[in-house]
């Protein structure tokens, strides 16, 4: 009894450890039936374990191929099959006792999980691949080493641009490239001392320098597992620095060239610029030119506004079309509609039978200068909104629009926007005429134009007349110093005054009007009196401030006023806040 219960004992053991194996397990006996069976085998057999054991294999697992081995007494080993659903590799054993075969095993590995992990692997293995073909395209050179600074990576740029070798660098420490004077600074030993991204300059071998960007990589405790490190060549950079500045000298002197040119430009075409104000005016208008928009000219009586409409004309699109200028504030307004606008046959009293063309109508495909806007009547100023906006006209006594195409160009020397305040001006026709403003300044804030003025008309008036006048140093003084209050036209009207009434060759100050000998400018000691003594200082100041007074005064402008006083812009501002 005692020796049954041994064998009984080892014989459970037995079925512990082969049903604790991860593998399926099957043993036949020589008639080919199931005698073992583990639960591994079991889950793959996918069948009760009563109706396993003793059925015939051919009925469990027709594809096993254990009939074979117990025919053929051979082993298979490593044969890849199906059970159910479930890919398994097998090994078939025969079981031998004293020479004879007594039946056989066969070992099931389900293989499924392998084939999981080795898509994964070959996954892992492409993008492996694709990494490092990243990593060798790049244009920048790339160095990486561990959390601990040791290389494990370079690519071929970096080889390129640092002539350093990888064999050189793989495996070893940076601090010990930092001493061996293979790199001058190391920005991996920053990152990991500083915890962040370093920036520096690099020299390789004390001669060639780059600039490197290393970045720390954290890992999923926070701590650094890699430091990437990007280096770029200083030599391109360098080259390409050196070619933007002479790209940029060269547009400089390009944009110099080009203003020039457009100043000789508007010089030939009658047009006279020196003070940097009336250059940046006529740019605006070139400008403003290549477009339809509406411009609004702003100034005082004769600065120039037709010159500029003028000068918008010629250089649009339109330039071949008409060009016409209609004074609103010199036709009665009882005229002034039927002169814009034109009028049908029979329309009022004393009209033609055949009607008439009114401004627009002859504008057509042109510009139309309407001077003097701010003397348009308010229901004229209606029907003038509607031309800017839909490009249509009624004339009088007609019963259907007329279409147009003009572009309107308008100019006063009123403050349109007090005007609308009052009420005398419509607020929605000023914003539809003040699309491109452009004011002109008055004569005596650009004195830099007045002596260009002068040479400007007097020459015109020789090449007219024959002659070669000019003008005294003395007279010129005058005139410069004079505040003109009627800007570019008054100047022109007295030098041609002057040309006429002078019958000697050169003009004098003797010759001037007795206005312009008065307005002489007064010496600054006669404008300041000294009542006591003061400290030198003080009187400094009083001196300053009388005599700053007294140049803003006649020049009219900050600008003119410096030059005046011999001093520049910014200084003169300066001592004026103080």
């Amino acid at each position: 009894m005692q020796h049954r219960s041994t064998i009984n004992t080892i014989f459970g053991r037995l079925r512990t450890v082969i049903d604790s194996i991860y593998n399926g397990v099957v043993a036949i006996n020589t008639g080919g039936k199931v005698i073992v069976c583990n639960k591994s085998a079991q889950k793959l057999i996918a069948k009760p374990m009563k109706e396993i054991i003793g059925s015939h294999i051919l009925d469990i697992i027709p594809e096993s191929g254990l009939m074979e081995v117990l025919e053929t007494g051979q082993p298979v080993v490593g044969e890849k099959m199906k059970i159910n659903d479930t890919v398994v590799y097998t090994n078939r054993t025969p079981l031998w006792d004293d020479g004879e075969i007594i039946g056989a095993v066969g070992v099931f590995q389900d293989i499924s999980q392998i084939e999981k992990i080795s898509r994964r692997l070959s996954s892992v293995q492409r993008l492996s691949r694709e990494l490092e073909n990243v990593i060798e395209s790049s244009a920048d050179g790339i160095y990486i080493t561990d959390g601990r600074g040791v290389t494990t990576r370079v690519n071929s740029a970096y080889e390129r641009i640092t002539g350093i070798k990888r064999e050189e660098v793989l495996g070893r420490h940076m601090r010990d490239l930092e001493e061996k004077g293979l790199i001058s600074q190391s920005g991996t030993l920053m990152v990991l001392e500083k915890k962040r991204p370093v920036t520096i300059l690099q020299q390789i071998r004390n001669s060639k320098t780059v600039m490197i960007t290393s970045t720390p990589y954290f890992n999923e405790d926070g701590e650094i597992s890699m430091v990437i490190t990007n280096v770029r060549d200083m030599t391109k950079l360098k080259a390409l620095e050196q070619e933007l500045e002479k790209s940029r000298a060269l547009t400089e002197r390009y944009q110099r060239q080009i203003k020039e040119m457009k100043l000789q430009q508007l010089q030939s075409d009658d047009v006279v610029i020196q003070s940097p104000a009336m250059l940046k005016v006529y740019e605006t208008a070139l400008r403003a030119a290549k477009f339809d928009s509406t411009v609004l000219l702003l100034g005082e009586s004769g600065v120039g506004k037709e010159v500029v409409a003028r000068l918008i004309h010629q250089n649009s699109n339109r330039s071949e079309g008409p060009y016409i200028k209609v004074n609103c504030g010199a036709i009665p307004e009882n005229l002034l509609e039927s002169e814009l606008f034109g009028y049908e046959g029979g329309a009022f009293t004393g009209s033609r039978k055949e009607g008439k063309c009114g401004l627009f109508e002859l504008a057509d495909g042109g510009t139309l200068l309407l001077d003097e806007i701010g003397e348009l009547p308010l229901e004229l100023q209606v029907k003038l909104l509607r031309v800017l906006q839909d490009k249509e006209f009624k004339p009088v006594g007609g019963t259907s629009y007329k279409k147009v195409d003009v572009r309107v160009i308008a100019a006063t020397n009123k403050d349109l926007e007090r005007e609308m305040q009052s009420g005398s001006f419509r607020r929605d026709l000023y914003y539809r005429l003040n699309v491109i403003p452009i004011s002109i300044p008055p004569l005596r804030e650009r004195p830099e134009d007045i002596l260009a003025l002068i040479e400007h008309f007097l020459k015109r008036l020789n090449t007219r007349y024959g002659v070669s006048k000019k003008i005294s140093s003395r007279a010129m003084k005058l005139l410069y110093n004079y505040h003109w209050p009627g800007n570019v036209r008054e100047l022109e009207n007295l030098i041609e005054h002057l040309f006429i009434m002078c019958d000697q060759a050169v003009i004098d100050a003797d010759h001037l009007p007795d206005y312009l000998k008065e307005h002489r400018q007064q010496s600054a000691f006669e404008e300041i009196a000294v009542n006591g003594i003061v400290p030198l200082k003080e009187a400094k100041r009083i001196v300053e401030e009388k005599l700053i007074d007294m140049a803003l005064k006649q020049a009219g402008s900050v600008r003119a006023a410096a030059k005046l006083l011999g001093v520049d812009h910014s200084t003169l501002v300066k001592k004026r806040r103080r």
